[in-house]
């Protein structure tokens, strides 16, 4: 009988710990429930869906050439005084002062030389100056047959230099040429481009992109598509803040913008930055581009919790 009583009381005892421990683990777990649940959602980056400006492009290169330009030799010991290169100077100006008469400019552009070395005014009888008209940069480039038919006088372009950072410069399809070279397979297109600043400088050489096809259609951030293998999806935002995943066809990107194809409509929000925040059917805390900075008070708010 004994024996029978104390077996029972460990059995007793044993399952009273076990239920301890549950109950602990119950409540531990509640409490950790309703911490995290007073957590607010986290503050995610929005924007609409907007139409902006997409276009295709042909990328190729071309040296920079004058608009015209013309060259003058002087005998050395004919100048009177020292000559101002790299100057700009209008049509009528005097070029350079000589003994033998004056050289007056034809037309209006910047002076320099060609063909000298540092002691070219010791060693040499003959100095060669230029003037150089570069209000106005042509650059002949040749496009590849593929492209002919896309190819139109008055067709936009958009040039760079490696000398001048972010700095674009704008002109347009000026020439065409009216038969494919047959051993280069290519079209050749000369481009006009305002200089009117004088920032190119003849010779350089030109990155040029000749832009066809622009079109107005709806865009969104770079940094709001999610790429899976082929696919391609952003989160949209409900009335309610809850971000949905949707799968959308997409088309070209230009400018930090990648053009929508389909999957999206003209006014709707979508998640524009913070993708690793987010996952399907997640309540956020909408933040509209351009108050980034109003986002850091969600974690103040969290470090209050």
């Amino acid at each position: 009988m004994k024996r029978s009583t104390k077996i029972l009381s460990v059995v007793i005892i044993f399952f009273l710990i076990i239920a301890s421990v549950i109950i602990a683990r119950t409540m531990i777990g509640n409490h950790f429930k309703k911490k995290f649940s007073k957590m607010p959602p986290p503050g995610i980056i929005i924007t609409e869906v907007m139409e902006h400006r997409f276009f295709e492009k042909i990328e190729t290169f071309g040296t920079a050439v004058s608009n015209r330009n013309d060259s003058f030799r002087i005998k050395k010991d004919d100048l009177l005084g020292e000559l101002a290169l790299n100057n700009y100077v209008n049509k009528g100006e005097i070029i350079v002062k000589l003994k033998s008469g004056n050289i007056i400019a034809p037309f209006s552009g910047v002076l320099g030389y060609t063909g000298l070395t540092e002691d070219i005014f010791v060693s040499d009888k003959t100095i060669i100056i230029t003037l150089d008209d570069t209000k106005i940069i042509y650059s002949d480039i040749k496009i590849p047959e593929n492209y002919a038919s896309v190819i139109k006088k008055g067709l936009p372009i958009k040039a760079k230099v490696s000398s001048i950072k972010n700095e674009i410069f704008d002109g347009e399809v000026d020439f065409i040429s009216s038969r494919i070279n047959a051993d280069t397979r290519s079209l050749l297109t000369r481009v006009k481009i305002d200089n009117s600043d004088l920032k190119l400088i003849s010779g350089s050489l030109l990155e040029v992109s000749i832009l066809f096809n622009s079109r107005n259609s709806l865009g969104v951030p770079d940094t709001s598509i999610i790429m899976e293998g082929e696919k391609s999806f952003v989160y949209k935002v409900s009335p309610k803040n809850i971000a949905n995943k949707i799968e959308v066809k997409i088309g070209n990107r230009n400018n930090g913008k990648i053009e929508i194809l389909s999957g999206l409509n003209l006014g709707d929000v979508i998640v524009a930055e913070g993708l690793k925040k987010v996952y399907p059917r997640a309540e956020i805390n909408p933040i509209k581009e351009g108050e980034k900075k109003n986002g850091s008070d969600w974690k103040k708010e969290e470090n209050k919790n």
